[in-house]
Order: C-alpha cells, then structure tokens, then sequence
C-alpha cells in the first residue's frame, strides 16, 4: 500500500459469524448494514428473525446469493424469497473470479431474472472481476452504464501482486477510480471481505468518502483460533477454516473475538459497536 493517509470518514463493517453466535458478535448498536447469507435465511428461523430484526432497527439488509459458500447461486425467486424475509435493500449479484466478461454475463442475466419476479424492489449489487486491467476497465465501465447495476463491489485482494494491477490490488483499484474521475456519485461502492493486509487495507480506504461498507469473518475465525488482530499490525493470516466449517466456539475466547472486531471497526473508522442487549 501507499504512504501515509489521513482518514477522513468511516466504512461500515458487516461482522460475518456463524449462525449461533449472530447475538454475541453481529447485533450492531447503531444498527447500520448487515451482509447476509440468503441460504441461511431459508433455510434458519432464528437467522431470518434475527436480521429481520436488524432491519426493524434500521439495519440496512444486504442478501448475498450464496455463490461463495454453496458453489451456485440460488435461483432469482430464491434470492427475492430471502430478501423479502429480512427486509432486504441490496442484492449480491452472481460473479466469476477473475473472470470480468463471465461476470458481466451471470450478472445481466441475474438482474434480469430478479427485476421480472421482483420489479424494481432491490438495488443490484454488481462484483467487480477481470482477467487483467483493459478488462476490469471494460466491466466496470459496463456495469456503471448499465440500467441494472445500483451498486459496485470491490472484492478483496487474496495474493501479492508484484504488477501492481487494479484488477488484483483494490486500494490501487479504489485510488484509480478516485483519481481518474471514474466514480459515479448515483452508485453505492463496497468492499467484499478482508484481503491479505487485513483490517489495515482499511485505514487508507477509509479517505475514499464514497466507499460505504466492507464485510468480513476475519476477525472472528482468527479470534476463535486464539490470534489478536494488532491495531497497527502486521497483520499475518495463518491458514484459516471458512466460516461454516468453525464449529463451536469456546466462550473463552468471546473477548478476543470482540476486541478484534473493534480492531478491524476501529481501522475502518466505525463507531458501530456490538448491541450491548444481545451480548
């Protein structure tokens, strides 16, 4: 990443914990924005209540399609289905990785099977991927003039990227976009997930104004392995269980849990806490 920045505003952070710990770790006070999990909304009655809560609350809902943990994305009716239950604003639109003309494609025909169940109830959320810099240009520049797309997500940035691309380094990405005048005031922007710096990506996102909200289960899964997030870092990941495959979590470690996600909310510049009823 670049030098040192000045942060000048905050990003929402959307906590991403398994089901039975949404009251220990997720409940937000203020409510602000949630990314959920649209299998876990049909298929859980106290998942569904507990976001449909959060929305009573103010909770701006964001339903993801199930694409990253299932393998597939669920159906349009599925998706307005599960957005409907919760009270939903958003949804995730279907991507390929590194794929920008794949993902142009599944998201046009996604947004258009959504809009002929569900009208114009829910912004579209596009996910920005590219096989190299024209094409990230390329798919950006076609969701931005598209009728469909209400919102653009930067996905995280996994591996070291010795070429510096905007297609594999989202702060390069986002200081692109920022300074070549490519961002539309009428789009909602975020971040999808942790990358390999961490909450510390955050810190120098946080000058981008227009960058509304990033989510991420890293604070929770390292947690309950035992590993503190360092407000200054370094930020080292070891090998880490997805989200599903956590299991239960010792009780022991809810306080690591809960200083890492205000590690993380700190960096961001969020002054959302964990509701204090729910805890």
């Amino acid at each position: 990443m670049g030098g040192t920045v000045i942060p000048t505003t905050g990003i929402d952070f959307s906590v991403i914990a398994p089901p039975a710990y949404l009251e220990t770790f997720v409940a937000q006070e203020p409510a602000r924005v949630h990314h959920v999990a649209a299998q876990h909304v049909l298929a859980d009655d106290s998942y569904r209540a507990f976001f449909a809560r959060e929305a009573e609350r103010g909770a701006e809902i964001i339903v993801d399609n199930g694409l990253f943990d299932l393998g597939y994305a669920l159906a349009a009716e599925s998706l307005v289905e599960a957005a409907l239950a919760v009270s939903a604003r958003e949804i995730i639109l279907p991507d390929v990785m590194r794929d920008g003309t794949a993902t142009l494609k599944a998201s046009e025909k996604a947004a258009r099977e959504i809009r002929e169940v569900s009208g114009d109830a829910f912004r579209l959320c596009a996910v920005l991927h590219a096989t190299d810099d024209d094409e990230w240009l390329r798919t950006y520049d076609a969701f931005v003039t598209s009728d469909w797309a209400g919102a653009i997500a930067l996905p995280a940035s996994r591996r070291p990227d010795p070429d510096e691309q905007l297609c594999r380094t989202r702060w390069l990405a986002t200081d692109y976009l920022q300074d070549h005048g490519l961002v539309d005031d009428l789009l909602v922007y975020r971040l999808l997930g942790l990358g390999r710096t961490g909450h510390l990506e955050l810190i120098e996102q946080r000058k981008h104004e227009w960058i509304s909200s990033v989510d991420g289960a890293a604070p929770v899964i390292l947690g309950a392995m035992g590993v503190a997030l360092l407000p200054e870092g370094p930020y080292e990941k070891p090998s880490t269980p997805r989200i599903e495959e956590l299991g239960q979590i010792p009780e022991d470690r809810f306080d690591l849990i809960r200083k890492n996600i205000c590690v993380v909310r700190a960096a961001a510049g969020s002054t959302v806490t964990i509701a204090e009823e729910h805890r």
